[in-house]
């Protein structure tokens, strides 16, 4: 554990395995997501903007048969790796499902629902990575 000094000099105790454990679990997440063909896959990077979470993970299905894949898949995939939901909501509708892992929050958004929340915009001061699919790897842009 060390402290990391943010602005304004206040500090946060920070156990580094922690921090990069929330991290990969917040890129297999989005990689799982791709996996199910979702579009506009990004990861916001929220522990210097929120005490809620580390990581926001953003994903669009454009139909609920894809976001029912898509988060069952997450959820089944990760429960593998002995990762288990605290919560899920929205598996009922399917419009905008929420995966809370704690310090990841998964959101699968049909696209009306997530243009209308817009949580890029919402949690703009947040470094931003998109992933997408080029061939048979998934390669990352910002962050």
């Amino acid at each position: 554990m060390f402290m990391v000094e943010q602005d304004g000099g206040e500090g946060r105790i920070v156990d580094v395995k922690e921090v990069a454990l929330s991290e990969l679990l917040a890129k297999r997440a989005a990689e799982l997501s791709l996996e199910r063909k979702c579009d506009d896959v990004v990861i916001l990077d929220v522990r210097d903007v929120s005490t809620v979470t580390d990581f926001f993970v953003i994903a669009t299905a454009d139909s609920e048969r894809k976001a029912k894949a898509a988060y069952e898949h997450i959820v089944d995939e990760l429960k593998h790796e002995d990762e288990r939901p605290l919560h899920i909501e929205g598996g009922d509708t399917l419009h905008w499902v929420l995966i809370d892992y704690f310090d990841v929050v998964v959101h699968i958004f049909m696209p009306e629902e997530r243009a209308f929340y817009d949580l890029e915009s919402l949690w703009g001061d947040a470094p931003k990575q998109t992933l997408k699919v080029e061939g048979d790897r998934v390669v990352a842009d910002g962050g």
